[in-house]
């Protein structure tokens, strides 16, 4: 149900009748923002307001005797929901799901309309609010929605839990949840399979017993393992019952490097006939935290990541499934980062599909930074782990709940409860707690500890990880001189020394990913967060480099210099040139007067910096020029790296001495998209030399036509941010070819051509 919305930026009197005009109201599809916004600079009360949405259907006929429930992934912040103009109730949070039955209230041959009134602003009862917060949750129906048509008994969830996993024949247990109306007789009974694309590889049929919950000896716990299935009038909701694939043959662990993906099947039957099915894709693995650190499938990983942010430029949280998943291939393609935190919550489906589908690991945690509310918020609170957990429990890349409020202070009874009721809902997973101070009671399986100083703490605990590092220490914009550039990629590089250091020490998630939007009284004051070793728009920082540079060379032989090639871009003159590699040996050679008939002269060959990062793999190079022999100092002019493994000659990258801007790119992510109204793409827009090394100076107005039926999200002009920036196309819901057209005022212009192909319609 993600098209044919309508939108007011108002709390419209009267919209939540049936007969309501809304023929005023902008046509929409989610996800949507309720405002659209420049990318910094501007006051977030901006899209603190009460919206409206409505969206018409028709009950499909199939639903006829069925029940019916409309589904919502995420809507910031506080949604009031009406259907037909009956009150269904006030749902409070932004990032969890919630749903509401339509059944009782539709008009099964008539139109339909679902209202949504929208309250965007920070509502002290709701967490993350009640006090102040590091960055902007923004408003709008920023996730899917989607109508669910269920039969009078149902499947509500499945958990399927992997046991034995290192045995030669692991077993499965699928715990199914069932809820509705009681069956009037009949046998109920599930099935359930565990396929590898169509191939099934385990079957197993379960009865489902029949428990009177009037006898005291009945189990009535759903997360018992017993069966738990009412013989009165309505069935508990998430009432579970387990079945148990034995032994099964040929399975394929999922790992960093395979992470193989199989589905579960499961029917709900009555006399054998099918009354409703469900699937949930899962991954065998051991995944957990001991003494000695990280083990994954009985290996030891030192865990190397990045805190994530699910904000975006001008859009805020408002991206489609290809945009978030986008950000999983950044991080784990790009950076080759092995962890990611949600920070600081829940984040989209899509995102952590693309974790399962990579190899990245994830440490998800509940809404919430520094404030503790009163007992009504605490409530929430408690109430977000139990929806995280339930949407997200068969995802095998999450390895770790994060069920305390980030950098909170102690609270006994708060915490005690968000611990027990993660492991009851999940005993397969360990629950960290993010804090800063290491004498905070540990309530939690994991020491989770943000910690900014240098050196580290030493572990107070034996399963120790840290979740943040750096960031506000050294906030660093992509138009900062070398000097700073240096340092920021060299803090990075000194921690995770140090996390190398010392098996105690599970490994590190440094503060952050990607710069993000702030309120006024944090960040730069332009309502930015310079914290990411990526800008806002994805793009990477030297610091970045070392992320990337720390990975197998059979994976990516990387070569990052650290440094804008500038005689004086720093405080004095240009001394050290730090380069982030995985080579084993540099040579570096100068052109003089950057001519290019002028022979490349060979002026200094470097091995790692082994003796200051003595535990990292994959260590930086450092050469300090003023070590360079008078003799060789040529004068300025182009510089070129060869990097070598083992003798042997394997990447080369130079950068132009003229400090002139020589080309300009277009880079899209996607050369097509799906027309459905929502689908989105990135497109780069980078001033580069001749070589193709950003020209980090440029700053010039990049003018952009776009022709077809597709929406630009940014600026335009677009005014380059550190020699480049990104703008985002969105497709329409009309299918057909789409050119995007930017011109720079003096290196040219460039077209891309994307491709929007028909999206299947929507059932309602």
């Amino acid at each position: 149900m993600n098209r044919n919305w309508r939108y007011s930026p108002k709390k419209v009197a009267g919209a939540e009748m049936i007969e309501f005009d809304d023929s005023g109201f902008e046509p929409v599809a989610l996800p949507h923002a309720n405002v659209r916004l420049p990318w910094h600079n501007f006051d977030d009360r901006e899209y603190e307001f009460v919206s409206t949405y409505r969206r018409r259907f028709r009950v499909p006929s199939g639903a006829q005797g069925k029940r019916v429930f409309v589904d919502f992934e995420g809507a910031m912040t506080a949604s009031t929901v009406w259907i037909n103009g009956s009150l269904l109730g006030e749902y409070k949070g932004g990032y969890t799901p919630f749903s509401f039955e339509l059944t009782p209230h539709l008009q099964p041959n008539g139109d339909n309309v679902l209202v949504v009134q929208l309250d965007s602003t920070e509502r002290a009862d709701i967490p993350p609010f009640g006090n102040e917060i590091d960055y902007m949750t923004f408003g709008g129906i920023y996730r899917e929605v989607a109508l669910r048509i269920v039969p009078a008994t149902y499947l509500d969830n499945i958990f399927a839990r992997p046991t034995d996993v290192l045995s030669s024949k692991p077993s499965l247990e699928v715990d199914c949840f069932l809820a509705g109306q009681e069956v009037a007789g009949g046998a109920l009974s599930l099935e359930a399979e565990l396929c590898e694309g169509q191939h099934i590889l385990a079957k197993a049929r379960h009865t489902v017993m029949r428990v009177n919950r009037s006898d005291p000896d009945a189990s009535a716990d759903p997360s018992t393992s017993a069966p738990v299935y009412s013989s009165t009038e309505t069935i508990h909701d998430g009432a579970r019952q387990t079945i148990s694939l034995k032994e099964i043959d040929g399975i394929k662990l999922w790992d960093l490097e395979t992470p193989h993906l199989y589905e579960v099947r499961v029917r709900l039957l009555v006399d054998g006939r099918v009354i409703d099915e469900d699937a949930r894709r899962i991954g065998f693995r051991e995944a957990m935290f001991t003494d000695h650190g990280f083990s994954l499938n009985g290996k030891i990983i030192k865990l190397r990541g990045l805190d994530r942010h699910q904000t975006f430029p001008f859009v805020g949280q408002a991206m489609p499934a290809r945009v978030q998943r986008q950000d999983a291939k950044i991080l784990r393609e790009n950076l080759h980062c092995n962890i990611v935190r949600t920070s600081h919550y829940p984040q989209s489906r899509h995102f952590l599909d693309c974790c399962d589908e990579i190899g990245l690991l994830v440490l998800e945690e509940i809404p919430g930074w520094q404030h503790i509310g009163p007992e009504a918020w605490k409530q929430v609170a408690i109430d977000n782990v139990g929806r995280m957990i339930r949407r997200d429990w068969n995802h095998p890349s999450i390895i770790l709940w994060g069920v305390r409020i980030n950098e909170s202070k102690d609270d006994h009874d708060f915490y005690t409860s968000t611990n027990a009721l993660a492991h009851l809902l999940d005993p397969t997973r360990q629950t960290g707690g993010i804090r800063n101070f290491q004498e905070s009671e540990f309530l939690e399986d994991v020491f989770t500890m943000n910690d900014f100083g240098f050196p580290l703490k030493k572990p107070n605990h034996p399963r120790y990880l840290n979740t943040e590092f750096v960031g506000h220490t050294f906030p660093t914009k992509t138009t900062d001189d070398d000097e700073r550039q240096r340092e920021h990629t060299l803090r990075h590089a000194r921690i995770h020394n140090q996390l190398a250091s010392d098996p105690q020490y599970a490994g590190g998630i440094g503060w952050c990913a990607f710069d993000y939007n702030t309120h006024a009284n944090f960040g730069a004051g332009d309502r930015i967060c310079y914290h990411g070793v990526m800008d806002i728009f994805r793009e990477p920082k030297p610091a970045a480099g070392f992320y990337k540079s720390q990975c197998d060379p059979a994976k990516e032989i990387v070569l990052e210099p650290a440094f804008h090639w500038a005689n004086s871009d720093e405080s004095t003159s240009f001394t050290k040139a730090v380069v982030c590699s995985n080579c084993d040996h540099l040579k570096f050679y100068i052109r003089t007067d950057s001519v290019e008939s002028n022979p490349w002269e060979l002026v200094a060959e470097l091995d790692p910096a082994r003796e200051e990062f003595d535990h990292l793999t994959y260590p930086p190079f450092i050469l300090d020029r003023r070590t360079i022999p008078s003799s060789n100092r040529h004068g300025w002019g182009d510089l070129r790296i060869d990097g070598y493994l083992k003798g042997e000659k394997v990447i080369s990258k130079s950068l132009s001495g003229r400090g002139v801007n020589r080309k300009f790119m277009l880079l899209p992510d996607d050369t097509s998209l799906v027309a459905d109204g929502a689908d989105t793409t990135r497109v780069v827009l980078r001033v580069t030399d001749e070589f193709g090394a950003i020209r980090t100076y440029a700053n010039d107005a990049v003018i952009l036509k776009l022709e077809g039926p597709a929406d630009l999200i940014g600026d335009n002009p677009f005014s380059l941010i550190g020699g480049t920036g990104a703008v985002w196309v969105r497709a329409q819901e009309k299918s057909g070819t789409v050119h995007l057209t930017a011109t720079h005022p003096r290196l040219g212009s460039q077209t891309v051509e994307i491709i929007l192909n028909t999206a299947p319609p929507e059932l309602v």
